[in-house]
């Protein structure tokens, strides 16, 4: 499991010390919370705007961070310049992805070529039932309501940055996003390792869970629907969502988590 507090490598030149640790710092809640403004930024870390900007700057020019023009709210433009957002890009968020990861995809390639797919899925499984199993007592000293919440801060603790709000979606649920996944280029060739997390997901919950985008996918999020519960709705049995269903998920701007 990879370290996510760790300084992006992407980083370079003079700056060193606490200034280094202070620019990884912004490029983590970028990760976590973008897309994000300068100001926000600011008052979260405690920045001054001169400070919030050169970091920005730096950031940009490594190719770690882009910026954007801010989506309009209710989807009315308001009058003067567009607010600007940052958002972190795919090179940052492969400075954040484990060393390990071609030595990973390697592996199962050669378990898959000499034990078949099903000892892959095996794998995975056994991967989740200790997730699983940590998870299980936190989740189940709670109230159900609570639980969508307990399980992103526990999925925070391995560095996953999840957070969990109300379901934009109607229908109403939750919605589960992680906005890092240490794993993400393996479980790009090996799905199993994502259908085996959902369906871990789902046990844990009590409740049907559909995956609607995911970082392996391309998207800027994983993004999981939680079903209320008591709600037997069709598509809670953790299969991939359609295209339709992850294009209007899969952008990190789409998420509006608490």
């Amino acid at each position: 499991m990879p370290d996510a507090t760790s300084v992006p490598r992407p980083m370079s030149g003079p700056d060193r010390g606490a200034e280094n640790g202070t620019r990884a710092r912004v490029a983590r809640l970028i990760l976590e919370q973008g897309p994000i403004t300068a100001s926000s930024l600011g008052e979260r870390l405690g920045l001054t705007p001169a400070a919030i900007r050169r970091h920005l700057d730096n950031l940009t020019s490594e190719g770690m961070v882009e910026a954007r023009d801010a989506r309009p709210v209710g989807g009315r433009r308001r009058r003067g310049r567009p607010a600007r957002v940052f958002a972190i890009t795919e090179a940052g968020r492969d400075a954040f992805v484990h060393a390990y990861d071609d030595l990973a995809s390697s592996a199962l390639r050669f378990l898959a070529e000499t034990a078949g797919p099903e000892a892959v899925g095996e794998f995975a499984q056994r991967q989740v039932a200790d997730l699983e199993r940590r998870y299980r007592p936190l989740l189940d000293a709670v109230p159900p309501e609570q639980r969508v919440r307990l399980l992103a801060e526990a999925l925070s603790n391995d560095g996953y940055a999840a957070t969990a709000g109300r379901a934009p979606a109607p229908g109403g649920g939750d919605q589960l996003c992680q906005h890092h996944c240490p794993v993400a280029h393996v479980a790009a060739e090996f799905p199993q390792l994502c259908e085996a997390e959902i369906e871990a997901f789902s046990r844990l919950l009590g409740t049907p869970v559909r995956r609607l985008a995911t970082i392996a996918h391309g998207d800027g999020v994983c993004t999981t629907h939680v079903t209320p519960r008591g709600d037997g709705a069709s598509g809670g049995d953790g299969t991939p969502a359609t295209n339709a269903a992850r294009q209007g998920a899969g952008g990190s701007e789409h998420h509006k988590d608490v």
